[in-house]
């Protein structure tokens, strides 16, 4: 019996660590789709994001994607590996939000937020405007 409330105040420790761990969210994540690796890190108090890896980095004429879908002309020009696309995210409530994601594949920019799954999971949740409209994907961790 003994082992069992062990475990069970082990596990709800665990749990609840993980919860209150504002840095957790440190690392490399894969996207949902299996085609990037986002760097994410903090920087002047904030959580940002940045593709740290691609599947498929260059053109088929062998030259870097770039971010061609990019509404602002003069960034259309920047590749797409190293961008830039988590911005702004803090920590509250066991959530990191207040932040945007950037969609290079269409040029949007999207209000987001971040929330553990588990340590190795985080679910990933871009909104259109200000609405409860958005999509959710789940990112794992890269070790």
């Amino acid at each position: 019996m003994n082992k069992r409330l062990i475990f069970i105040f082990l596990m709800f420790f665990s749990i609840s660590a993980f919860s209150q761990n504002k840095d957790q969210i440190l690392g490399k994540w894969l996207n949902a789709s299996g085609e990037a690796h986002i760097q994410i890190y903090p920087s002047a108090g904030k959580y940002y994001g940045k593709i740290a890896w691609m599947k498929v980095p260059n053109n088929p004429d062998g030259k870097p994607k770039l971010d061609k879908n990019n509404p602002n002309t003069s960034l259309s020009q920047i590749p797409i590996l190293g961008l830039v696309i988590l911005k702004d995210f803090v920590f509250s409530d066991n959530i990191w939000e207040g932040g945007s994601i950037y969609d290079p594949k269409t040029g949007k920019t999207y209000s987001c937020k971040i929330s553990p799954q588990s340590p190795d999971k985080i679910n990933v949740r871009g909104f259109v405007g200000f609405s409860m409209l958005g999509r959710t994907e789940s990112w794992t961790r890269v070790k």
